[in-house]
């Protein structure tokens, strides 16, 4: 393969496990069940793809300098300095409880390489460093598993979800793709450079997503045992953690406010009815309130305290909330904004060509892709400032808050409000990154182990999420390694939910019914397999056109458009199904759902789609 080189020979068994898959791929193709077809395939690239992702080069970022410079920062610095250093250009930019979080790591990240802590304009990697970065990654990232444990334990007590599709649960949330490239797949490489296969990089991939995800599912899990005290006081430690999960803070706000604040009074003071926005006043329990925000300004007060002590809170929210950055990151997220900058290029290429607008047009260059700086300026159409995409975020969340607010259905109808806040975050939000695409396809990973149609919503919108992670992988080496690991999670997620929500049978299928998808209809099947020809396009075609050299962005932009499509349309059919009842199923107290025979998984078989 071209580009593709390791400082020494691969291990041994790396030709078994060639063999291994040939064998396998053999095997599964000779079944004739399109469940043994999906498994196995499945297990035979995660077997291929394992051995592989260890002596391969994988992608490069700034991430791993930014949070090496915040441990320089937080262990050289006073407390008061934190929020104004600025030698380097990756400035302290989290909330005030990851920055105590960063000073904690860095009284052992001085023990391990004191050279680590040591503030400095240009960057620092060594071995030890980055052994020690990863391994606080993998060491944060226990709480991942720990928080769908927990999750999963409440499925098997409250809800009778079966063992078998608890364990899918979890390997659907643990092993997510999208985790895997950002948070762990890049450990591998840091091994492999500790034992001198590999040469030690700049750059290395690191990210911290799997730990904050977990704080959020030990949120969910407390609310969904009725537990709101202790799930409120998560989510304000998340919060302080990592401000973007402000995108889903108006579910939380609306959620308790409506279930926990007024709740149905005694029987005594059922002659008492004033009804306003849907509830009876005399419902509302101030002390509840109370509790609430006794939580919230706790959590707070000790993270931001000091600061509003100092006189440093102007300070610490400017480094926050960055409004001075584009519309877009440098890599457009697959989001509307993503369609809206493609439509500018359309009209002033085609206007231009038709001699509706001067060629000289072509020559301005349009800074929506501001990345770290400047404002957003469109070709033809109008800019967007922040105002406009603040409103438009609102709007997109205001008819799932009215909805859970005026036809509450417990926890489900709070998980599917949080789903949708998260999504028309990342849809219509101001400098989205195109990782934030998880916040929506991890917790909607806990719908669609009991919800047929949420289990189609996030077959399509995981698929076409997780593809448009890809450009963080941009080396030509290193697309076997996220093809086929991605190949692996999907057909998984699509074997695995099809076992859930089609149930089982022995009956035989024909050879092109292996190539069908299940649960989603004809077309979404039709727009996802689009994606196999849009990675095959980006990754081998292009490069070897001459369009590579004039049109270098092209392969981000197909990826970020065609994405943007599948990503708008979940949304849509999961906001259509969520307004016209949501999930199948009751509720019989609060906090605990009954779920139907969707998720049991030991149902008759239902039609096959």
């Amino acid at each position: 393969m071209r580009g593709f080189h390791v400082t020494s020979s691969p291990p041994c068994w790396w030709t078994v496990n060639k063999r291994s898959l040939i064998s396998s791929l053999c095997l599964s193709t000779s079944i004739c069940s399109f469940h043994h077809c999906y498994l196995m395939t499945s297990f035979s690239l995660y077997w291929f793809c394992f051995p592989f992702s260890l002596w391969n080069f994988f992608s490069h970022s700034s991430d791993f300098e930014v949070h090496r410079n915040w441990l320089a920062i937080t262990y050289s610095l006073p407390l008061s300095k934190w929020y104004y250093e600025k030698t380097s250009e990756w400035t302290l930019d989290y909330p005030p409880l990851f920055a105590w979080f960063e000073y904690l790591l860095s009284q052992a990240a001085t023990i391990v390489d004191p050279q680590m802590v040591v503030i400095s304009k240009l960057k620092y990697v060594s071995q030890s460093t980055i052994l020690f970065q990863r391994g606080s990654v993998i060491f944060t990232d226990l709480l991942l598993a720990y928080a769908i444990k927990e999750y999963c334990g409440y499925l098997a007590r409250k809800a009778s979800v079966p063992t078998r599709n608890c364990l899918i649960l979890a390997l659907l949330v643990v092993f997510n793709f999208g985790l895997l490239i950002v948070d762990h797949i890049l450990t591998y490489k840091s091994i492999l450079q500790e034992l001198h296969w590999l040469p030690v990089n700049e750059n290395i991939h690191f990210q911290y997503n799997g730990f904050l995800f977990g704080i959020l599912l030990l949120s969910i899990t407390k609310l969904s045992e009725g537990q709101t005290l202790e799930g409120s006081f998560w989510f304000a430690v998340l919060l302080n953690f990592k401000h973007i999960f402000l995108y889903i803070a108006p579910a939380y706000f609306v959620f308790l406010l409506r279930t926990y604040c007024f709740r149905p009074s005694a029987s005594g003071k059922k002659d008492k009815q004033l009804i306003i926005f849907g509830v009876n006043i005399w419902d509302f329990s101030p002390l509840h309130l109370l509790r609430l925000g006794f939580i919230v300004v706790l959590v707070f007060g000790a993270s931001f305290g000091p600061f509003i002590a100092m006189d440093q809170l102007k300070q610490v929210l400017s480094r926050l909330f960055p409004f001075k950055r584009g519309l877009c990151h440098a890599y457009w997220a697959p989001n509307f904004w993503a369609l809206y900058n493609a439509l500018d290029k359309a009209v002033a290429i085609i206007g231009s060509r038709l001699g509706f607008l001067p060629k000289e047009l072509m020559n301005k260059q349009a800074s929506m892709t501001g990345g770290l700086v400047g404002q957003s300026e469109h070709l033809i159409l109008p800019s967007v400032p922040p105002l406009v995409t603040m409103i438009l975020t609102l709007l997109s969340l205001m008819p799932a808050l009215l909805h859970v607010w005026f036809r509450p259905s417990g926890v489900t109808g709070f998980l599917r409000c949080l789903i949708l806040c998260a999504f028309g975050s990342f849809l219509f939000g101001w400098h989205v990154h195109e990782k934030a695409i998880l916040m929506v396809i991890i917790p909607l990973s806990l719908l669609a182990i009991v919800d047929r149609r949420a289990a189609r919503v996030f077959l399509v919108l995981s698929t076409t999420g997780h593809l448009s992670l890809f450009p963080l992988l941009f080396q030509a080496q290193e697309s076997p390694i996220k093809v086929c690991l991605m190949l692996m999670f999907t057909i998984f997620s699509f074997y695995s939910l099809c076992l859930v929500h089609c149930g089982e049978s022995s009956k035989d299928y024909t050879t092109t019914e292996l190539f069908t998808l299940p649960i989603v209809t004809w077309y979404e099947a039709c727009y996802l397999y689009g994606l196999l020809v849009l990675a095959f396009y980006c990754s081998a075609v292009h490069p070897l056109t001459v369009l590579a050299s004039r049109l270098p962005f092209l392969p981000l932009m197909l990826t970020s458009v065609y994405c943007a499509v599948g990503v708008v349309w979940a949304w849509l059919l999961f906001y259509v199904d969520t307004l016209r009842g949501g999930a199948q199923t009751t509720m019989n107290a609060p906090g605990v759902v009954t779920l139907k025979a969707a998720a049991s998984g030991k149902k008759a078989t239902r039609k096959k789609q």
